[in-house]
Order: structure tokens, then C-alpha cells, then sequence
């Protein structure tokens, strides 16, 4: 089930939404910390988290699938975002270095196609990022927030997955300790919990953010391949003292096998 785009950029408009964004940012970024000069795709909901990238990245986008909705982004100069179908993504083969999925992975019903259709732009040694909530955490269980929508994932199984899905993951990091309530003394203190929580609670994190690289020697298709059609012969019915080239018309009889005069 996709969350409304309108409801995602409320959400993040508030002081939750605002620390949420601002904890996971940094798990974001700790894994990535250097984009120079590469070409990087957001997909789904990402760009609250694109923003610090664009400074350095030869080219910041976004496509938004079309169940969710679409919003102009950013809000000053042109617009960098587009709405789209997540399982034929209006870009060429290896187009992009990077793609960051954020609020898509956990939404779509079409997760092999959307999978396979990122494995198709991403160029040969480049990254993918998930961003999924964490089924052990505290956050998946609340629906108050765009994190307890869709399909909830923990490390390991989001692992499998993508591996199953022809990438192989590469490093990962946990984010969003902070439990999912509007208490501004705790919000006060999220840098203090996320540290905590890093330390000695890393399986209760509210996001798990893996990243993962395409493998290039199991290309499968995404659709099974449409069968052959079969020939079938269809006999003429047999009529006493006649035979089945009687039935036959005139054009299509047997050369040699004119009636006698």
C-alpha cells in the first residue's frame, strides 16, 4: 500500500518528521560519504534526503512512482523530479551511478519488476541504497507515521531479498532509535539516543539501510517467456466412398488427381 506523497511531505513538516529525516540523513550518509561527480536517482520518496548531495553530485533526480503522487522538487529553480511507473522507468540502460530508494521498497506490488528495472539503469559499478522500515522496530508497529505502512523488513531478510533480486549487498548501517512519539524533551535529546541505540541496540533500529551493488553474471528475465504456438492438425470427417481430399476445394486438390474426363 502506497502513503499519499501529500501525506509523506506533511509528515516530514513536522518536528518528528524533521528529526526522523535529520537521523536518517546521517545513516545515509555515513554510508555514502563521498558522491563526487556521479549521476544519482531517487526513487519513490527520497528527496528529503537528496538535498545534501546536490553540491556534489554531476546530477541530482527523482522519479515518483505513480500510485504515490508527484511533487515539484525543490521548491527554489527547476524542477528535478518526475512521476513514473516503477516497473518501466523512463531512463536509458546504465544511466545513473547511484540510485537511493527511499518509501518504495516496503510499498510496491510489483517488487521484482521495480528491482529488475533498477538493476537496468544502474551503470555496472554502481550502488544501490534501501532505506525499509525495520520489522523489529518500534516504528514498523505504529501507523502514525509513513514507517508503519507496507511491508516491513528486517536486516537479514532485506538482504536475501535483494540477493534473490540479482544484487549483492555491500555494507549497511541502522537509523531512527528515537521511539516514534511528539515528546520535544526527547526530540531534544535524539542525537544522545541514536548514539545509545547504535551502541547497544542496533536490532531495534527503526530503518534498516543496506547497500547493495549489481551482480552482472545472473541476468534473469522479469517475465516469463510467452510459449510457442502449436500447429494443429485437424482432420476431415471420413465419408463412405469418399476420402478426406474430397473435401478439399478445387484450388487445393492434389496436382495429378483430376477427375478423368
Amino acid at each position: 500500500m502506497w502513503t499519499d506523497v501529500v501525506d509523506l511531505r506533511d509528515f516530514y513538516e513536522t518536528h518528528l518528521g524533521q528529526t526522523a529525516r535529520h537521523m536518517i540523513r546521517r545513516g545515509v550518509r555515513s554510508v555514502w560519504p563521498n558522491v563526487q561527480g556521479e549521476r544519482l536517482l531517487g526513487l519513490g520518496y527520497a528527496t528529503p534526503y537528496l538535498r545534501q548531495f546536490r553540491g556534489e553530485a554531476e546530477r541530482v533526480i527523482g522519479l515518483m512512482p505513480a500510485a504515490q503522487g508527484v511533487l515539484h522538487w525543490p521548491k527554489e529553480g527547476p524542477n528535478r523530479v518526475a512521476l513514473t511507473d516503477e516497473t518501466d522507468l523512463p531512463l536509458p540502460d546504465n544511466a545513473v551511478d547511484r540510485v537511493l530508494i527511499v518509501h518504495a521498497l516496503e510499498s510496491t506490488e510489483w517488487l521484482r519488476a521495480m528491482l529488475r528495472e533498477v538493476w537496468r539503469v544502474l551503470s555496472g559499478q554502481g550502488r544501490m541504497l534501501v532505506v525499509v522500515p525495520n520489522r523489529r522496530g518500534i516504528w514498523a508497529r505504529v501507523d502514525r507515521t509513513p514507517f508503519g505502512w507496507g511491508h516491513p523488513y528486517s536486516h537479514r531478510q532485506i538482504s536475501r531479498m535483494l540477493r534473490d533480486h540479482m544484487f549483492t549487498p555491500t555494507r549497511s548501517a541502522q537509523a531512527l532509535f528515537l521511539p516514534p512519539v511528539r515528546s520535544v524533551p526527547l526530540m531534544r535529546s535524539a542525537a544522545a539516543i541514536e548514539r545509545m541505540g547504535q551502541r547497544w541496540f542496533p536490532t531495534f533500529s527503526g530503518v534498516v539501510i543496506v547497500e547493495a551493488s549489481k551482480q552482472l553474471y545472473a541476468v534473469t528475465p522479469v517475465r516469463e517467456p510467452a510459449r510457442r504456438s502449436r500447429s494443429v492438425v485437424v482432420r476431415f470427417p471420413q465419408v463412405a466412398g469418399r476420402s478426406s481430399r474430397d473435401f478439399l476445394p478445387r484450388s487445393e486438390t492434389p496436382i495429378g488427381d483430376d477427375e478423368a474426363s
